[in-house]
């Protein structure tokens, strides 16, 4: 059987070789060995990667992704995965399309300035709220009444 290095999976499937070794580090993909310094892949890897790029694209997390393949790496792709995250693109797409209306509404208003529009203050509104904006209300450390007001830094990770 002919094996693919590392360079040709990297050119057929248009993944960076780095992320192909972050890939292999991660258990999502495995080579079969080594030429020379090269990792070396079966050839089946292209239709995985396939797999796993349009897992990314629909918004699934690496590790959703590894758990839709079987220990032996048969694709074992769960339907109600599928189904919760078709309904999660639903609702993103509804919030993604009213946020344009209102947008494209805001740039034709005849309003005087943009706070002065109804439909621009209720996208302010929505965005203070945590509506719009993928903003998720955290626990605070801090017990009620002992709040410390500071603004999260903009590079920290949220889960």
């Amino acid at each position: 059987m002919q094996h693919l290095d590392i360079a040709e999976v990297a050119q057929q499937s248009g993944i960076p070789a780095s992320t192909l070794r972050f890939y292999d580090e991660k258990g999502l993909i495995a080579s079969t060995g080594r030429r020379g310094l090269r990792r070396l892949f079966d050839p089946g890897v292209l239709e995985r990667l396939a797999l796993i790029t349009v897992g990314r694209a629909a918004g699934f997390s690496l590790d959703e992704i590894a758990r839709m393949f079987a220990p032996e790496g048969a694709p074992r792709i769960d339907r109600q995965m599928l189904a919760a995250k078709a309904d999660e693109l639903d609702r993103t797409i509804r919030k993604l399309g009213a946020m344009r209306d209102g947008l494209r509404h805001a740039a034709v208003c005849p309003a005087p300035s943009h706070m002065e529009c109804p439909t621009f203050r209720r996208i302010l509104k929505a965005a203070g709220s945590g509506a719009i904006g993928g903003r998720k209300k955290r626990k605070s450390p801090h017990p009620p009444g002992n709040q410390i007001l500071t603004q999260p830094d903009p590079g920290t990770r949220r889960n």
